[in-house]
């Protein structure tokens, strides 16, 4: 919460989660707007609107700040209840997917905040009804002030909706589900060439050695950046080397196109860029980062233009065989808005 006696209009961050479970740094959130995830439904949103606590940003107070209903709180926040009962908000997500974990977070809501939470999902392909069949996956559980609150999930069903439920009302600054996007890859023809480090196909960031002013996991986005925060910009390098990004396809692939779009960067964008690629089995993401130095070579060294979609085909594109992880060069730093892979399905 803000300071007593800060002056009116002063914005107030929250303060970062203590420790991040590896969940929540390794996996996507499946309920970002940018995804088209949305609130369908709330019991109420008095002070402010279900749909804020989705938002990708952070949670601010604004010192000061009110609006007709009273103060302007970041997130949704339900009047007090008189009569019983309690709060409830049913989310779509934006990418059905196999949830491996939460964050509720209470972020600048302390005498206002739901003292405890509960949380249930459904798989369906319409918008649930009242005679769709719920599943509790994250029991009743008290919850504190200003904090977050991470619920690790060990189940491999895939979800489409989630019911949010707080006791008895209050305030929730984030609702962040993190999972991995569901992809059924045996209903997909293996004679067509697709994109396989999209994140709605089960690309995922891995790695990074720096990512001082952009978003890795934007690489793998649908669509072109819409400015140059929506991409993976380094900070400038003082020092001998290069940057890299170790991107995970959703499927092993036999790589035949790949893109790597610049959009936007322009006194900033990389010099040149290469590709490394392996088919990886055993290993985990810490050990990913070393084998990636000694992996082969996929696309060799290319020069780069500012504000571009540069397009490489069989002739820039060395034929070294199915690959599971892809490591993204820059040289020596700068910008990337986005890298496309696309292959044909391999076993």
């Amino acid at each position: 919460m803000a300071a007593p006696n800060a002056p009116v209009g002063t914005v107030i961050n929250s303060r970062p989660a203590e420790s991040v479970p590896e969940f929540a740094t390794r996996y996507t959130n499946l309920a970002h707007p940018d995804f088209g995830a949305k609130v369908l439904f709330c019991t109420d949103e008095w002070f402010a609107p279900a749909e804020r606590m989705l938002q990708a940003s952070e949670a601010v107070f604004i010192v000061g700040k009110f609006d007709d209903h009273g103060k302007w709180m970041d997130g949704w926040e339900t009047r007090r209840r008189r009569n019983g009962g309690h709060d409830y908000a049913i989310v779509k997500l934006g990418l059905p997917g196999v949830i491996k974990g939460f964050d509720v977070e209470t972020s600048h809501f302390t005498g206002n905040y739901p003292p405890a939470a509960s949380i249930e999902a459904c798989y369906s392909e319409t918008d649930p009804t009242d005679a769709t069949e719920w599943t509790e996956i994250v029991a009743t559980t008290s919850l504190n002030g200003d904090s977050h609150h991470f619920f690790e999930i060990s189940d491999e069903r895939p979800w489409t909706h989630l019911r949010l439920h707080i006791y008895p009302d209050g305030g929730v600054a984030r609702f962040r589900v993190y999972g991995l996007p569901q992809c059924d890859w045996d209903k997909k023809d293996p004679s067509q060439i697709y994109e396989v480090s999209a994140l709605e196909n089960g690309g995922r960031i891995v790695a990074y050695n720096n990512a001082h002013f952009g978003v890795p996991f934007r690489l793998v986005m649908p669509g072109r950046g819409v400015n140059m925060g929506d991409g993976w910009e380094t900070r400038r390098r003082r020092e001998p080397g290069n940057d890299w990004c170790i991107v995970e396809l959703g499927h092993p692939a036999i790589v035949e196109k790949i893109e790597v779009d610049t959009a936007h960067f322009k006194g900033n964008y990389p010099d040149r860029v290469s590709i490394q690629a392996a088919y990886v089995t055993n290993s985990t993401d810490q050990s990913i980062v070393t084998q990636a130095m000694f992996w082969d070579t996929l696309l060799p060294e290319q020069k780069t233009e500012m504000d571009k979609q540069h397009y490489y085909g069989k002739e820039q594109i060395r034929e070294i065989g199915p690959v599971t992880h892809v490591r993204l060069n820059i040289f020596p730093d700068g910008g990337v808005s986005r890298l496309r892979i696309w292959g044909k399905l391999a076993d």
